[in-house]
Formats: C-alpha cells, structure tokens, sequence
C-alpha cells in the first residue's frame, strides 16, 4: 500500500529518505526562493491584472503540492510570465471589465487546467512535452517578452495605457510621452538598471528582493506617494477563504480551449526547465507524474484563489545555486511566504507600481532568446520562419492564436516531411565495399542493371502514393533494370495501404521483367510483409538479410563476377 502511494506522491519517499545533512542547505535556499517570489509573484499579479495579493496566494500551495507529486527535486512551481499572459487573454474578453467576475474565472479557468493535467498524466500524455518544439517554444518566448517589455513601459513611466497589441500599446507610449511623470520615471528606470546590474554581477543575490526593499524605502521615507508616485495599495493578510464560483454555460468552451493552450505551453515549458536542472543534477524525472503534479499544483493554487503556475526557471535558478537538495526546498519557501502573507504585508502598500514594471521587465528579459534565433537561422530556415511566426502571432493577434497558427505551421511542415520523407539510390564504394546514396560523392557507383533505393520513412497510407510515383520516376531515369532492390532498413512500419503499393510495384515490374526484391525487412514491416502475402509472392529467395546479400544474388543471377 505504502508502495502504491509512494508511486502516485514520490514527495513521500523522499521525505521518507530524507538525510538530515541535507537540512542547512535547503533551508537557505528555500529562504533565497522565498525571497524572490514574493516580489515576483506581485508582479506577475500585476501582469494579470490582479491585486497583490492575489500573486501571493499563488505562491504558496503549489509549492507544497509539486513537493509531494513531482519528480524533480530542484523545480520550483510558482507564477510565471507566459501562463500569466495566456490567462489574461483567456479571461479579460469573458469577464467584460467586471473584476470580480475576472477573478471567478480565473479560478475556473486554474481549475479547469489542473483537472487536464491530471487527467492527462495519467493518460500518459506527458509525451506532449516534446509536442512544442523548441523553435516554436523560443519565439513564443521572445513573443511574451517583447509584450510584456512594452506593456510594462507606461506604468514605468507614471500613466496608464490601455492593453492592445504589441505594436498598438508602443504607438499609445510613444504618442504620450509627454505625460510622463518624472519621480516615478526615475524610480522605475533606476530599480530596472540596479535589477541588471545585480543579474551580471552577483546572480545569486535576490535582486527582485532588494528591488523592492529600496522601493517601499523611497517611497515611505520619502513621502513619494504625495507626490504622485502610483503605489499597490492596501495588501491584505491571512489566507482566504476556498470558493467555486458559478460559470455559465457559454462561457465553458471559452475556458476549456484556453484551458486547453494553457496546458500545452505551462507543461512544455515547465519540463524544459524540470529536464534542464535534472541533467545538471544527474537524476531522471517522470513526464506523466510531472504533468499529474502541475495539474495538483493548478487546483491547490485554484483553492486559494490564486491563478495558473508553471515550473518558474528564475525561482528553480535560485533554488539550484543556493544549494538546494530536495523537495523540501520548496516546502521551507511555503511557509517563508506564508509568513510573509500572515505577517508583513504591511509595508507592502508602500511598494511604487514602477518597481513591479521594473522586475517584470527585467525578468522579461531573461526571457528573450536571440542567441537561439540566429542558431535556428544558421541550422534550419523553416524552423527560424516558425520561430518568428510563434512571435510575431503572440505580438499582433494575441498570445494564444499566435501560439496556435505556428503549432498549425509545424504540424503542416512535419506531415510534409512524413509524406514526403528522404529516399535515395545506393551505388557500391568499391574501395570500401559498402552502399551509399550515389549523392554522397563519385565513388558510389550503381551496379549495371541493379537498382538499390531507401525510402527512410514508415510506408503507410499518407506517403504510399509518393512512394509508388518515386520508384517509378527512378525506374524510368535510369537505364533499364535488371532488378531492382528495395532497402527497407528505415521502414519501421508498414500498413495496408503501404502493403499494396508495394504490391502495385511489384506486378508493373513483373510486367516489364524486373525482379523485385526487398533487403533488411524487420519488425512489423516484416510482419505486415508477411500478413498481407506479399513476402510469399515475392519470394523467400527475393528477401535478403542485407543489401550485400541482395546484390551477390543478382550478380550470381547473371553470372556475373562477385568481385565487381
């Protein structure tokens, strides 16, 4: 039973194996999380237009949550920039300007995404992680921080802008400069440099933390706010009280697609973080208990009115360095935050808007990835082109159709790819003895009368007709065969259609007088081969262990020399 749970909560295990050593360091790091979080958590409130508060709430469950559900023991489940975008698009449209109505949706919609995660991890879609690629993932990226540098560019500089698109909200800011208030321009320009500064030059400081000490310090002792100075306002302390809303019926499809991207993009994204800390660490992790323990972390966040979380890569940053060893990294960081939520919210009214402008610019940046882009540019033109379409649909149409239209692009260029997959005529390196794509170099040359040709893809029905027309076209461009040989070493699977294009073949050259014979069957190509009664009309003695093996017959066939 004990084994059963521990299955489902691998956070028990490692409690259970918990070393006591380990204590002094995940308690320094947990604080270190802790100390970042909290500021960060309130601007990513910000973001989504919600109250302060509301970033806090957001902070604390999901921690212990992913501790007891999740398989790494550096990842850190808190807000983060791209889930909290993906949400504002879901909602605002729904909830109309009405703000509490904005805040009951939120919680379904966190809810909704939770249920998903669970569901699927334990359908075994954790695969789905390898669905974004990464161009795709980077230039969604590069979307959300270009969008969030330019949403943030008002509240730095003292007025309010309404939210629009990418290149509407930079006309608005550009076009009102005028209005710009000098004491909260310099305090929000002064905190953003000092955030940089601190990330070149001593990372493992909590700059976010420091960001926001000075700030409520200026702004108090000061008296800034008199002057002008847009603070958070009043931050209430305690915990809430759990609620469901109501929702209405035409608002649960809405949820439920959004719900659905959420999903998608706070999973692939948290397990690019969640891989890249284990591989550092070296320990494996679980997609499916990942996805099941971001689907708990949704619903625990959920229950105290918090709003969708994701694995934070700044947070999981500073919980890795401060020499964090366990999940128990993340339990020490709940209840430092908790702590703060009961204790030292106070001084929390005093914190200037300007600086949570100034940490999410900052974080944004860390967000943005040119140095992949030009590597994408220099590797692969259409995976740069879907990177940039990936950013430029999050900064015009909106953060998830953008997301949709450059998964739609990648889906269409892969069915591309699996329909028409790479084939290729061998010839024989003499000096070598070895087959390779005539394409390689002069040396490989064909056999007179042998044709060889690879198809390097499954053959099912998607691609049996290109198959067909491509032995047919290298039929008809090379002298007349003999025989002709087909490579299925990189065939793993064959269905019914594939079967009788293969079969389409085979009588057109019976009919011409070529012999047809088929080298490295294996697996359930082989199997289907044999189903379908092609390898019986094909010959026992047309089915060859190797190419080599294929092509000595056909030399024996013509008595012809072995030596070549």
């Amino acid at each position: 039973m004990a084994v059963s749970i521990e299955k489902w909560m691998p956070g028990l295990e490692a409690i259970r194996t918990y070393r006591r050593e380990w204590f002094g360091s995940d308690l320094v790091a947990g604080v270190s999380v802790a100390a970042v979080a909290v500021p960060i958590g309130i601007a990513y409130a910000e973001l989504a237009s919600f109250p302060a508060v509301v970033g806090i709430y957001s902070c604390i469950l999901p921690l212990i949550a992913y501790a007891l559900f999740g398989s790494s023991r550096q990842l850190i489940v808190n807000p983060d920039a791209a889930a909290c975008a993906m949400l504002a698009s879901v909602v605002m449209p729904l909830a109309a300007g009405n703000p509490e109505r904005y805040m009951d949706l939120t919680i379904i919609l966190t809810m909704m995404t939770g249920v998903l995660c669970i569901a699927g991890g334990i359908a075994g879609f954790g695969i789905i992680a390898n669905f974004l690629s990464r161009p795709i993932l980077t230039g969604y990226l590069n979307g959300i921080a270009l969008s969030i540098i330019v949403g943030q560019l008002g509240k730095l500089l003292g007025y309010k802008v309404p939210s629009g698109g990418f290149f509407r909200t930079l006309f608005i800011v550009i076009s009102r400069l005028g209005e710009t208030h000098l004491l909260t321009m310099i305090i929000g320009v002064s905190l953003f440099v000092l955030l940089r500064l601190l990330k070149y030059l001593v990372p493992k400081v909590p700059a976010p933390l420091i960001a926001v000490v000075l700030g409520i310090s200026a702004v108090y002792f000061l008296g800034l706010g008199s002057q002008g100075v847009s603070m958070v306002g009043s931050v209430p302390s305690g915990f809430p009280v759990p609620r469901i809303p109501a929702v209405s019926g035409d608002e649960i499809i809405p949820l439920l697609m959004g719900a659905a991207g959420i999903v998608l993009v706070s999973f692939c994204s948290m397990m690019t973080t969640a891989r890249g800390f284990a591989a550092r660490n070296g320990y494996p992790i679980n997609a499916n208990q990942d996805m099941v323990a971001l689907g708990a972390c949704d619903l625990a966040s959920a229950l105290t009115r918090g709003f969708v979380v994701s694995g934070a890569d700044s947070r999981t940053a500073v919980a890795d360095s401060s020499g964090g060893k366990s999940q128990m990294t993340g339990i020490v960081a709940c209840a430092a935050i908790a702590a703060v939520l009961l204790f030292f919210t106070a001084p929390l009214q005093y914190l200037p808007t300007a600086a949570l402008a100034a940490i999410l610019m900052s974080s944004a940046i860390g967000l943005f990835d040119i140095a992949s882009v030009r590597r994408f540019y220099q590797m692969s033109r259409p995976e740069f082109r879907q990177s940039l379409i990936a950013t430029f649909g999050v900064m015009t149409i909106g953060v998830l159709p953008g997301v949709l239209i450059a998964v739609a692009l990648a889906m269409i260029n892969l069915l591309r790819d699996a329909t028409q997959p790479h084939e290729a005529i061998y010839g024989l390196v003499l000096d070598e003895g070895e087959f390779r794509p005539e394409t390689e170099g002069e040396d490989a040359k064909t056999i007179p009368g042998l044709l060889v040709y690879r198809f390097e893809s499954s053959l099912l029905f998607f691609n049996a007709d290109h198959f067909v027309e491509r032995v047919r076209t290298h039929i008809g461009s090379h002298p007349k065969p003999k025989w002709f040989i087909f490579n299925a070493e990189s065939v793993p699977l064959l269905d019914i259609t594939g079967a009788d294009a293969i079969e389409t073949l085979y009588s057109e050259m019976k009919d011409q007088g070529i012999v047809m014979a088929i080298s490295r069957p294996k697996g359930l190509f082989q199997i289907t081969l044999d189903r379908s009664g092609l390898a019986e009309k094909i010959g026992s003695d047309r089915i060859f262990d190797t190419t080599h093996a294929g092509a000595y017959a056909y030399l024996a066939a013509q008595n012809m020399p072995s030596n070549f």
